[in-house]
């Protein structure tokens, strides 16, 4: 009897959609769900007529795959993933393989990577970017785990992964050990909570001031995903800008409450930055943003108690500033991505993952959330030198920059005189003047520290540790 070569846990909406793709790309599958009427309606319903093989026991599931096992799980990250391991364990065979391809912690991937490899488990945290669609039709996928590991999957991977159009090549490659593929797919998805903040402070900047039509805000947006901000997330922010409210006839942005939620993976890229030393202002500048954006009740109530500048804007022409937006955009997106980065080098020593950064941006370039002309970019940023310190100091980026400026600097003045904030954007900005400043203030927060608490400093006119009498001039 033939057996099935991968086997997928987890019938939610995207673990439908890989096995469908996983099936297109000649892969006879076997599925399993918690719940059997899922699995049914499944293989019944846009499953049906496919080498798609439904089970409904995880043992007659086990039973129906090729050895060694290729199992990947899509359940929700956290206490699901360590539960269904505990049931799969029992039941495998050494040399079989454990792909986890939900969102989880890295340091809960490490710990598994541990505790499989004690039993002779293969496993494999392996990012997924793309949402629904890109699981059906070729995401952007970020294995890391052992290479022998993905050796055992590899095919399927490059066969289900997202191609770029400029090469072909597919948007998967082995990321490194360990937590490495939830680590850079945490990277990922906080770079896109910076991406996502400063596309919104741009929209808020030009509604306020200019006060644009949803079809004037689609003409723009539009227009920008022609030039160097063409991207997937200003395509759909075009889109959006052209749905109408069936219920009011409005722009259905329009009528949207202004609460973002989040999954945690912004917070968790935040909180590791501070672990490692690593200074990532925008993308906490983003997190910080959609923690005030719930907390809307206050907000309303301060709205009415709280007061702001009463002028209106008055300035440049509407294209003028309109162009200025735009380049203020991209300046400040440079930056976020150079913070991203530069935390992935710092992870790559500090956990030894060995990550090849321009290889990261390559496989970023389809099929995820943040793919964009402008990966291509830093992908050769890398290779014309791949101990690049920070994207800041690439000759090209460096000139990108520095031509965006003066409109970068217009645009942040522009809100802070008339009250609109923009939080993500100026954390930009304030991250690429504090970057190229030869000496900061930090002289006087050492020289407090020693003050108050004896915590010493060095000097700028001689080596060694020092400690001074405050008391005493």
């Amino acid at each position: 009897m033939n057996k099935q070569v991968f086997g997928l846990i987890g019938l939610g909406v995207m673990g439908q959609n890989f096995v469908l793709n996983v099936e297109r790309n000649g892969f006879a599958a076997a599925v399993y769900n918690r719940t059997a009427e899922k699995t049914k309606k499944y293989v019944e319903g846009v499953a049906a007529g496919k080498n798609i093989k439904p089970t409904y026991t995880l043992e007659e599931f086990v039973g129906a795959l090729e050895r060694p096992r290729r199992i990947m799980l899509l359940v929700k990250a956290g206490v699901p993933v360590d539960a269904i391991i505990q049931q799969l364990v029992p039941l495998l065979d050494k040399q079989d393989l454990i792909i986890d391809g939900g969102n989880s912690c890295f340091l809960d991937t490490e710990r598994r990577a541990r505790e499989l490899e004690a039993r002779g488990i293969n496993f494999l945290g392996m990012g997924v970017s793309g949402g629904e669609e890109g699981a059906l039709w070729g995401p952007s996928l970020m294995p890391g785990g052992s290479r022998e590991a993905y050796k055992e999957v590899e095919p399927i991977m490059k066969a289900v992964a997202a191609k770029a159009e400029e090469d072909g090549e597919p948007c998967v490659t082995y990321i490194g050990p360990g937590g490495s593929g939830h680590y850079v797919k945490m990277a990922h998805n906080g770079i896109e909570y910076g991406d996502m903040q400063l596309i919104a402070e741009a929209y808020d900047l030009l509604k306020h001031t200019l006060e644009l039509s949803a079809q004037e805000f689609h003409d723009i947006f539009a227009e920008w995903n022609k030039g160097e901000l063409s991207s997937f997330l200003i395509e759909v922010t075009a889109n959006v800008f052209k749905k109408m409210d069936g219920d009011t006839g409005r722009p259905l942005v329009d009528v949207i409450l202004d609460k973002a939620g989040q999954k945690g993976t912004g917070k968790w890229m935040s909180e590791n930055a501070l672990d490692l030393g690593a200074a990532i202002p925008t993308i906490t500048a983003a997190v910080d943003g959609r923690i005030l954006s719930a907390q809307k009740e206050e907000r309303v109530k301060a709205a009415s108690i709280l007061s702001g500048p009463t002028k209106k804007y008055n300035g440049e022409s509407a294209q003028k500033l309109i162009d200025s937006v735009r380049d203020a955009l991209y300046a400040s997106k440079i930056c976020s991505y150079a913070q991203g980065m530069n935390l992935l080098r710092k992870a790559s020593e500090e956990y030894k993952y060995n990550l090849d950064l321009g290889t990261i941006a390559r496989i970023w370039r389809a099929g995820c959330i943040i793919r964009a002309r402008f990966l291509n970019d830093i992908t050769n940023a890398y290779n014309r030198n791949k101990d690049l310190t920070n994207l800041l100091v690439d000759e090209e980026f460096k000139k990108a920059v520095s031509t965006r400026q003066e409109a970068w600097r217009l645009v942040i003045k522009c809100a802070i005189e008339l009250g609109i904030p923009m939080p993500a954007v100026s954390a930009s900005l304030a991250y690429y003047d504090a970057y190229r400043s030869e000496r900061l203030p930090a002289n006087l927060i050492q020289a407090q520290r020693d003050f108050f608490g004896a915590h010493t400093f060095e000097r700028i006119d001689k080596p060694g540790i020092f400690h001074a009498d405050w008391d005493t001039s």
